[in-house]
């Protein structure tokens, strides 16, 4: 839990990077194979573990940043995308709402799955917490996606991808105005990560926007 951690950094594609990707893809098959066919009694149970999960992980980053006095404004307030599904996707899995589930599906697996291959994560490698927080975090907004597909049935439309294309770019103008406001950085607007991702594959700000 040490901020200055000494233990082994983050290796990209590293031993622990390939072992966290292979647990989620266990868990997410694991998951289909035990409720796809089950009543909705155990799916509904399933869905409130998986959203309680979720919002807890996410309290304990909000707690461990405090603690270390690293909470602020400018980076932890629920706007990047990753973090707003984290509480909207567990509401999702509670009340199974359809108009959240576009977003997780779309926004949800594109968005995550980038962090997922190229974690921002730098000396904080296996087993530190911003480990497995991370990918706690990430790997079931996926699953979230994953889970109301197979299990519950929901399908996206394309007037789904039309509707989020067009409220996620509404929501791109007001967190732009935010970042203007408060000198952050939300959904990297103002400019790439400071770490190797794959925006880094775009050109170069504002274009890659």
């Amino acid at each position: 839990f040490a901020y200055y951690y000494t233990g082994p950094p983050f290796v990209l594609f590293g031993p622990a990077h390939i072992g966290a990707l292979a647990a989620l893809i266990l868990l997410n098959i694991a998951l289909i194979w035990r409720f796809k066919k089950a009543p909705e009694k155990a799916r509904r149970r399933a869905a409130y573990v998986i959203a309680a999960v979720l919002w807890l992980n996410e309290i304990a980053w909000h707690v461990w940043n405090y603690k270390n006095g690293i909470w602020t404004v400018q980076t932890m307030l629920p706007l990047h995308i990753c973090s707003l599904l984290v509480w909207a996707g567990g509401l999702m899995l509670i009340t199974k709402n359809y108009f959240i589930y576009e977003f997780i599906y779309f926004m949800g697996i594109g968005g995550a799955s980038q962090v997922l291959i190229t974690p921002y994560l730098d000396i904080y490698g296996f087993p530190h917490f911003r480990f497995f927080q991370s990918f706690i975090s990430h790997g079931l907004i996926v699953s979230m996606a994953i889970y109301m597909t197979m299990v519950e049935g929901l399908r996206p439309t394309w007037k789904s991808l039309l509707r989020v294309v067009l409220w996620m770019n509404i929501y791109l103008a007001i967190i732009f105005v935010v970042n203007t406001l408060t000198g952050s950085n939300y959904l990297f607007l103002a400019e790439k990560p400071p770490v190797a991702t794959l925006l880094d594959l775009l050109p170069e700000w504002p274009w890659y926007i």
